[in-house]
């Protein structure tokens, strides 16, 4: 057993724990920091595909629309600490960043480790005393008031207050396994339901294949499901050996495989020209006919189209690429166009957790103080990061969201502390 004075303790290495010690020890003295694996950040350093897109550089209410439903229940976590906030805190301690035309911000060192290693060295400077390999497994509760935690080797730590922030289910070999989910599950606080969010969809095997590593730029999908439209935003879109990726898939896919994990079916329609009508599209073919009256169709389409996005239409339309386009009949014209304003896929599933960036579900917001991060269950206990029922866009929306939660938990389970 481990002594214990008035102290934060916090079990989670990752964004959202770090910062809440780090912030925690501003405040007190005696901070403990236990993390399940052998290094801190060990997710941290494989995000934005180890550029680490921290934040994001949108207003705060452009930000919170980024959570869809649940994002009003930031607000008070982002006041304290917003964006400009997270980079001065960085940038304070010698790292600088870089702002992309797309408001994404990542460290200029393009790198995850430098976020991870200013993190750790703040926590040394800090005195907050780490621990590692402690893999959590049971909190003690007694009189509806946090005591102690226990670890899988039998270790047992009582404290004051506990701020729980082991993460989701995503890339379990980082250690985001959903446990601390559960533990948390067993103390009486409801669960969302949990899966994948950010997550590559699968589409029915016909197309796939063809189109595997092809990019789209500036489309839109419309996602159908028993009558209800859900659209995507325009943006970039990326076929995958299963299906489709890229940043309008992800940024829509929670909804998605909450769709189909209920089991309901649903089908996408990709308009690959959403600025233009279908009028407009019709009218600008015809206007190629005329002008290219003696060339195939293949290569009219190419000359606007990717030559495999062509070959795979004319293919699936039954019309010959060899035709020459003064041959085409209004039917088949009308074909082309429907088809370019509304390529079809069946959405039959989702990649793996391994595959998926973030979590959607977990604690129920209801559950959760948002002014404190504090359990409205259990006295002293504090929750921060993706282990929280909030999922947020591509873009640094995740990451903010553990930072500032984080920092919140941290500075109010503080507080409790000093009371």
């Amino acid at each position: 057993m481990i002594d214990s004075r008035k102290k934060v303790v916090v079990i989670g290495g990752g964004p959202a724990g770090m910062m809440a010690a780090i912030r925690a020890s501003q405040l007190v003295k005696n901070v403990i920091l236990l993390e399940k694996n052998n290094i801190l950040g060990k997710k941290l350093l494989i995000s934005g595909n180890g550029r680490c897109n921290i934040t994001n550089s949108d207003t705060l209410e452009s930000f919170l629309k980024g959570y869809d439903s649940n994002g009003d229940f930031l607000r008070d976590a982002f006041k304290l600490f917003f964006n400009d906030d997270l980079i001065r805190f960085f940038e304070d301690r010698g790292l600088k960043f870089i702002i992309e035309s797309n408001g994404k911000i990542f460290p200029e060192t393009n790198s995850a480790s430098s976020v991870c290693t200013l993190l750790e060295k703040e926590l040394i400077n800090s005195n907050v005393k780490i621990i590692y390999n402690k893999d959590l497994t049971e909190i003690i509760v007694e009189n509806k008031k946090v005591k102690a935690v226990i670890f899988s080797d039998g270790s047992k730590l009582l404290l004051d207050c506990l701020i729980v922030a082991t993460g989701g289910i995503t890339y379990s070999s980082t250690g985001s396994d959903g446990k601390g989910i559960k533990i948390v599950e067993k103390l009486g606080h409801k669960i969302v339901s949990v899966h994948p969010g950010l997550v590559p969809l699968i589409t029915d095997k016909k197309y796939p294949v063809a189109l595997e590593g092809l990019s789209l730029r500036q489309v839109r999908i419309v996602f159908e499901s028993d009558k209800k439209k859900i659209k995507s935003e325009i943006g970039d879109l990326l076929f995958t050996r299963n299906g489709i990726s890229g940043p309008i898939v992800l940024s829509i896919s929670g909804r998605i495989t909450d769709l189909l994990d209920k089991g309901i079916k649903v089908s996408a329609s990709i308009d690959l020209i959403p600025y233009q009508s279908e009028k407009d599209v019709e009218d600008k073919l015809i206007k190629e006919m005329i002008n290219n009256s003696k060339k195939s169709v293949s290569n009219v389409l190419k000359k606007s189209y990717p030559d495999r996005l062509v070959d795979l239409a004319l293919d699936v339309l039954e019309i010959d690429p060899l035709q020459k386009v003064s041959q085409l009949t209004a039917s088949d014209r009308r074909k082309i166009v429907l088809f370019l304003k509304g390529f079809n896929l069946k959405i039959i599933g989702f990649e793996s957790l391994e595959n998926a960036m973030v979590t959607v579900g977990g604690i129920s917001l209801k559950d959760i103080n948002p002014r404190t991060m504090s359990s409205k269950l259990i006295d002293g206990l504090f929750f921060a990061g993706e282990m929280i029922d909030i999922n947020g866009d591509t873009g640094g929306y995740n990451l903010q969201e553990a930072f500032s939660t984080g920092y919140l938990a941290g500075e109010c389970a503080a507080r409790y502390v000093l009371d």
